[in-house]
């Protein structure tokens, strides 16, 4: 394959310029080989952009145990009509996964995908925080990382523990930060929002009390923490201060907590019912400095499918969440890099190559010699979200128009989605 005439963005060596890019053996070439045999397959990226494939390292793709939402096909392929190459499965799914024969049953039905998929493992036992995993064998069985996203893990010295061990494998743990005891009803910020449905809501402590005693367990056993999609401004402050000390401190924010604020959720009901809740506009403003000053190294979906009939309930009992593979770059280029926030090579080094890099993953550049997995940008279409190549359909995104279109995504030379 060539890939002539494009703009180039690389964020391992910040390359930012007009070029051809060569494919060899699913690899990429030097710019300077030439092959007759590669001129076979080009395409023409004439005022198109090339960034690395996009990476995501939180995932929802309900398998095993709720295919009705989504399942590792379905997920793979909303994946890469978003621009993915690669993503990392959480793993509360049913059951949890948390043995070394469920890591191998995902991984194996996720090798037929064209999407590289990975999984993580969780921290304890059926995420029930009570009892650690065996990490050693669930690594050795291929498991990337550590999570119970989806619940808090509450016992401190537990935790601890956990880190320690995990900290020996030199492995990321990604932990979903909200205490229970400051939620009244999950979903919607304590505020006017979640007043005028006549709840009290999920106070902003939830989130801001479990940072900061994790950023300290995190200290004293020098693991890898992600602190997954965060959405408080005194979150972002705590992991800012903590990164200053600490080089293993990481944090995600997701797409929806860049671009809406609680307000959405009068609007669009439970289509913007989400764990953490959207917040404040003076908290979105918090996470746009976390992003632009580096705080925040990492953008991450926290695609979460679920069916028309369970988001359809009354807004206590739907379950929380939203899709966000096939929107998260369009929001970043809308939302980051259109309001002067991100550049470019910002966002692919934050949807790209520190999520590879805090994973492990080989992915994230398109340097000489590194994977062929490319996504290919037309900053002067658009996209109409009319629907989703996920099972499911939970987002207050569908049906709007955006600036700019995903064209391709290659992954190791091969095209597997080409926008119509």
């Amino acid at each position: 394959m060539k890939i002539k005439n494009i703009r180039i963005i690389n964020p391992e060596n910040g390359r930012d310029e007009i070029g051809d890019i060569c494919v060899k053996q699913g690899l990429i070439a030097a710019t300077d080989e030439t092959d007759e045999e590669a001129d076979e397959d080009v395409i023409d990226g004439t005022g198109l952009i090339a960034g690395p494939g996009l990476v995501d390292i939180h995932v929802h793709f309900r398998d095993p145990g709720q295919t009705h939402k989504e399942d590792i096909h379905t997920g793979a392929a909303a994946a890469a009509a978003g621009g993915f190459t690669s993503v990392v499965m959480m793993a509360n799914t049913v059951p949890p996964i948390d043995s070394p024969e469920l890591v191998q049953e995902v991984l194996e039905k996720g090798a037929s995908e064209p999407v590289r998929i990975y999984t993580c493992a969780t921290v304890t036992k059926g995420m029930k925080g009570l009892e650690l995993c065996r990490y050693r064998e669930l690594a050795e069985a291929g498991a990337v990382g550590f999570t119970d996203d989806g619940k808090p893990i509450m016992d401190e010295k537990l935790l601890q523990a956990a880190f320690s061990e995990i900290a020996e494998l030199n492995l990321p743990v990604s932990l979903h930060e909200e205490d229970p005891a400051f939620i009244k009803e999950s979903g919607v910020n304590s505020g006017q929002a979640a007043k005028n449905l006549g709840l009290t809501g999920a106070d902003r402590l939830a989130e801001i009390t479990m940072i900061e005693r994790d950023l300290k367990i995190a200290a004293k056993t020098g693991v890898k923490l992600n602190i997954q999609h965060i959405s408080t401004a005194e979150g972002v402050s705590a992991v800012r201060e903590a990164k200053k000390s600490n080089p293993c401190i990481h944090a995600e924010a997701a797409p929806h907590h860049f671009t809406l604020t609680d307000s959405a959720v009068e609007k669009y009901g439970t289509l913007a019912k989400m764990n953490p809740p959207l917040r404040g506009s003076d908290d979105r403003e918090a996470i746009w400095e976390g992003l632009s000053d580096g705080t925040i190294d990492i953008i991450a979906t926290d695609h979460a499918p679920h069916s028309l009939e369970e988001k359809s309930q009354d807004f206590v009992k739907a379950p929380s969440g939203l899709i966000g593979l096939e929107t998260s770059f369009l929001l970043a280029y809308s939302t980051l890099y259109k309001k002067d926030i991100l550049s470019l090579s910002d966002i692919f080094r934050l949807m790209s190559l520190n999520p590879a890099r805090l994973y492990g993953l080989r992915a994230g550049t398109l340097s000489p010699g590194s994977c062929a997995d490319i996504m290919i940008f037309d900053p002067d279409d658009t996209t109409v979200y009319s629907s989703s190549l996920s099972k499911s359909c939970n987002s207050p995104f569908l049906g709007k128009t955006f600036e700019g279109k995903i064209k391709y995504t290659i992954v190791g030379g091969k095209i597997i989605y080409q926008a119509q």
